[in-house]
Parts: C-alpha cells; structure tokens; sequence
C-alpha cells in the first residue's frame, strides 16, 4: 500500500486495520483497529489531519481531506461509500455516507445518520443523529429507526469488517 510522510508527518495503521495494496495515505493519517480502506480510496492529509476510528470503513475511490489545520473524525463503525468525496469535519459513530455523496467544508454528520447516494452535504452544515438525510442540498427526510434504512446502519460496517478479513487473507496481485 502506498504510505507517503509529508512534512515530518507519516500514515499510522494499526496491524489489525485492513488498508488495500492500491488505497493512498499520505500524511497525518490515523487507521485503528478493524477499520478498513478500500482499492483506490485516497487519505491526504498534508494540510489536515485524518483519524479513521475502529470498524470504520472507507470504500473504494473514495476522497478525504480537510480544510487547514481541521480535523476528519470517522467515527467508529461508520462506513463511507464508493466513490464519496469527504472534506468535512466529522462523520459520527455508526453514520453510512451513501455512495457518491459529497461532504464539504466544515460539515458535520450525527452518529446513526444515512446520507442516501448521491447527496451533497453543503459547507458549515450540521446534521442531527439518526435520520436518513438527502437530497442537493442533502436535508433530514426521516428517522432512521424504523425504517429499513436502520438495517444499513447496523449492518454495513460488521459486513465490512468481516469483508476485509477475507481480502487480507485471501486477496493477492496476479501477473
């Protein structure tokens, strides 16, 4: 896996993190235990700092990276989708940010939130703790509890973590 220092300031990943032989981390980057980062995804921390808390999980070609001297949290078992651009401030604990959304500038996301597909999440915003948000700009729909969505809350990051056991183990380059 390519890990870049920038600056005196290099990647850490924990030995039971999962971070794929093509995902980039440059920087001030932290993985934790069981967390997880997918083919492509790209962690640049240069002007920034990015924590990826345990049994988080970043999936593939997804971007993160903050503004000057702010810090992106992924809470624990939150899981951000393929294809995301993350440049907020923080994704809270068991949050799913649905594939292609956009977070900018500042945005902070509540624990238990589903950002469906597809969503912006505009700069400064702050969204409340378990509700299904959407939309350009992505506003609260619905409570998570009680819905299907809840099933995607609880279940992709276990998914995940399992997932990337089996890459480790039994993912290899061919020639």
């Amino acid at each position: 896996m390519p890990l870049f220092e920038f600056e005196g300031k290099r990647p850490s990943v924990h030995p039971e993190a999962f971070v794929a032989p093509t995902a980039t981390l440059i920087g001030d980057v932290t993985v934790e235990a069981g967390a997880s980062v997918w083919y492509g995804a790209v962690l640049r921390a240069d002007i920034c700092t990015i924590v990826v808390r345990e049994g988080a999980n970043v999936q593939d070609n997804s971007v993160l990276h903050a503004a000057p001297g702010e810090t992106l949290v992924v809470g624990r078992n939150a899981t951000i989708g393929h294809g995301c651009v993350v440049h907020c401030r923080e994704v809270g604990e068991q949050a799913l940010i649905g594939n292609g959304s956009t977070l900018l500038d500042h945005a902070v996301i509540g624990p238990r939130t589903l950002v469906a597909a597809g969503s912006v999440v505009t700069p400064g915003t702050e969204l409340p703790g378990a509700m299904v948000v959407s939309g350009i700009p992505a506003k609260p729909t619905k409570p998570v509890e009680g819905s299907s969505s809840a099933l995607w809350v609880e279940q992709n990051a276990p998914y995940y973590q399992e997932l990337a056991k089996r890459h480790a183990a039994g993912a290899s380059e061919i020639g």
